[in-house]
């Protein structure tokens, strides 16, 4: 008996609890509003089943909600304190003091969660660095030879004919086995494709066919073209430019012709660099620019002529259907060609950079584009140690809306030596 008066009292406690809590959140509402005015105007006279008198209850409702907020100063205190004697009951006080105890518990609930989640990420983190420092250690004796300034094949023909048979040289012959021009391989590539055409190929030129999908960036650096390497420390595998080709470098959209018909083509280039680069000689003619900078070249006679154009600031976009960037860095060739060779279509270049290019024999030649911002920097050009014969031409066909020239020397020069091969 006594267990079921405790327990109906505690009911008792906890229902005038709630009812005090509830009555003055009510109260407190209805010292500034009167819900019943956005109900009534949807309500009937009278409604099936129910009768003709939820209406007129509604609306005496509404009057006696009309006196609790016209006599607010009245309502509202009463509210508060009735909401006040709610919150100072037992019970009351009992679960505002446990409220903490709960919101931490509820928090260590979610540590416990956390750090099951962060432990599972820390350990496929580290076997993925694992497994990463286990392909560059299977790796290491390749990047060891192309840092040397070895190209791919050469690299790989060394370690296959001075090593046995090892895991390393397994997967480089595997992953490495397909040609591709962010590997350095030399051949006609058709942007944005990074494997070169399936054909025979007679010479050893890199060779970018721009067409109608423009390209995010060429980035050619680091590598030795023309007739500057050769194969052997005796140099008895010399290399040569291709035959009947003057130019080491060429850069170039084409000329209309008659027969067979060719209708012109243009390179859009957003921004050019050429920089850091060694050249016989190097010339610019038929280009229209915004922006030209010149600074910091040293060359065997220079003839810069700068002509006023209204060239508009260029940048070269493609949306989803843009090529990525086609990248080489190290690597021998005979000739660096990039064409613009699909009768009637530009190629586009967002950026197109030529870096620390080493030539000999043959010409750096641009021509035929069309650019936003031209920049030529700190390149040596020069072969004849005449400062008459003006080996760095910026022609009067060159017309840019900005020009800057600054501190370009004449100094005089010949060509760079041979870099034999294997010394």
């Amino acid at each position: 008996m006594d267990m079921l008066k405790m327990k109906v009292s505690t009911v008792l406690a906890i229902a005038l609890t709630i009812s005090l809590i509830l009555v003055g959140i009510v109260g407190l509402i209805l010292s500034y509003l009167n819900p019943v005015e956005w109900i009534l105007p949807y309500v009937a006279s009278c409604i099936d089943y129910v009768g003709c008198w939820v209406q007129p209850s509604l609306v005496y409702t509404s009057g006696i909600i009309e006196t609790l907020n016209t006599n607010w100063l009245i309502t509202l205190p009463t509210s508060l304190v009735v909401f006040a004697m709610g919150l100072l009951q037992p019970e009351s006080r009992r679960n505002i003091r446990a409220f903490p105890r709960k919101v931490i518990n509820a928090y260590r609930k979610v540590c416990v969660w956390r750090d099951w989640l962060f432990a599972k990420i820390e350990y496929l983190n580290g076997e993925s660095a694992k497994w990463r420092r286990a392909f560059n250690i299977a790796k290491s004796p390749y990047s060891f030879l192309r840092m040397m300034g070895l190209s791919p094949q050469m690299a790989i023909g060394l370690l296959v004919a001075g090593s046995t048979a090892t895991t390393a040289v397994t997967v480089n012959e595997t992953i490495l086995a397909d040609k591709c021009f962010s590997c350095g391989d030399y051949g006609e590539y058709n942007a944005p494709n990074d494997k070169p055409l399936d054909r025979e190929y007679t010479d050893n030129t890199l060779q970018i066919n721009l067409g109608a999908v423009p390209v995010r960036e060429i980035l050619i650096e680091n590598v030795s073209v023309g007739t500057v390497f050769t194969g052997d420390a005796a140099g008895s595998e010399a290399s040569v430019l291709p035959s009947g080709k003057a130019e080491a470098i060429l850069v170039s959209g084409n000329p209309a012709v008659v027969d067979p018909a060719f209708t012109a083509t243009r390179i859009e280039i957003g921004e050019m660099i050429v920089e850091k680069s060694r050249c016989k000689s190097m010339d610019f003619s038929d280009v229209d620019a915004h922006t030209i900078i010149i600074e910091h070249n040293a060359s065997d006679g220079q003839s810069i002529i700068q002509t006023g154009g209204t060239a508009r600031a260029r940048a070269i976009g493609g949306g989803h259907n843009q090529a990525e960037a086609l990248t080489v860095n190290g690597g021998l060739y005979d000739r660096v060609w990039i064409d613009a060779g699909t009768s009637g279509v530009n190629g586009k270049v967002q950026k197109l950079t030529l870096s620390n290019i080493f030539t000999k024999g043959g010409t750096c030649t641009f021509k035929n584009l069309d650019i936003g911002t031209l920049i030529i920097r700190q390149n040596e050009i020069g072969n004849d140690s005449d400062l008459a014969t003006k080996e760095f031409q910026i022609t009067s066909t060159v017309t840019g809306a900005n020009w800057t020239v600054t501190d370009n020397v004449e100094i005089t020069m010949s060509e760079p030596a041979v870099q034999l091969g294997n010394p």
